[in-house]
């Protein structure tokens, strides 16, 4: 046994008996520390005297994912750690190693002609409950509301006439959201069977105080009933219900602002965002939407789509 194989050996040990971890993430931390000590061994080192250098080294030769890199630079910072700490190495040359960033997934969005879709095969029915939900869907989308600030509005927050509505968002924050001529009209319309879902007794004042109240315990509709709702809307729009949740709308109407040319500090703002850095994310999905419809529409990719067509 070389003495990297053995140092190997001793942290395995460790891990194994000091804090329980389990067979597949000691065969993990193996697999890292064999493969750091080969390149370590052609660079003529080893893990007692690696430098910084060459751990940059070993992870600018990798061709992994960013949560690759990531679990092993974890694994490789509890082994220097506790070759330090057994007196072994005076250093660790992971500790100033920055682990790779993740890169953030797009959201989920929908179309503006899905999202027309869904609200007219809400309105197809005259049902006090369409009537709730097709509220719910104009308010989400006109407002980019979470469903959280969905589900909390006040009942005042239907009356307002500027066009308008005061949102308390994350941390008690307020802000103003818009709210167009269609939502305002739905909600109108909402108001005149909201009496309906009202609790009977005692619980009924207590609902009274919100847009959106439930019978149930909660005294506004909850979030989960929410999300049923808009999957159960879907299946019904033969939309994949998967595509669709709460929160995919607000993504929608960030998204389609995007889209039509308003800028990202208004985005910001009517979002609720704290850092521009979170609502950049739509310039990269509304990106990527009008790049595919070049792909697919543009005159030069339907010709070359054509030439590649066999005989």
């Amino acid at each position: 046994m070389t003495r990297d194989e053995n140092l190997i050996e001793r942290f395995l040990e460790m891990m194994s008996a000091e804090r329980g971890a389990s067979r597949n993430t000691l065969d993990a931390y193996a697999r890292d520390l064999t493969d750091l000590g080969a390149t370590l061994a052609r660079r003529k080192t080893g893990l007692r005297s690696a430098t910084r250098d060459d751990i940059k080294h070993y992870f600018a030769g990798l061709d992994v994912a960013r949560s690759s890199q990531a679990r092993k630079l974890s694994a490789l910072r509890q082994f220097f750690v506790f070759l330090y700490s057994e007196g072994i190495r005076g250093d660790d040359p992971t500790s100033s190693i920055e682990a790779p960033r993740r890169k953030r997934p797009l959201p989920k969005i929908l179309s503006p002609e899905e999202v027309i879709k869904l609200i007219e095969t809400a309105s197809e029915d005259d049902t006090s409950e369409a009537i709730r939900l097709t509220a719910m869907l104009e308010t989400l989308y006109a407002a980019g509301l979470r469903v959280s600030e969905l589900v909390s509005l006040p009942l005042a927050a239907a009356k307002t006439k500027t066009g308008f509505i005061y949102v308390r968002g994350k941390g008690g924050k307020e802000r103003i959201a818009p709210l167009n001529k269609q939502a305002a009209a739905a909600i109108k319309k909402y108001l005149d069977v909201r009496d309906e879902f009202l609790p009977k007794g005692s619980a009924r004042a207590r609902a009274a105080k919100f847009l959106f109240p439930s019978r149930g315990a909660e005294a506004h509709l909850t979030r989960r009933r929410c999300h049923q709702m808009l999957k159960e809307l879907a299946l019904k729009a033969n939309i994949d219900p998967a595509k669709l949740s709460p929160h995919v709308l607000r993504h929608a109407f960030a998204t389609h602002l995007v889209e039509g040319g308003a800028d990202l500090r208004s985005v910001q703002t009517m979002l609720g965002h704290a850092d521009i850095s979170t609502t950049q994310i739509y310039t990269h999905v509304a990106g990527d939407r009008l790049q595919a419809v070049v792909a697919s529409a543009h005159p030069l990719s339907r010709v070359r789509k054509a030439a590649k067509r066999p005989g």
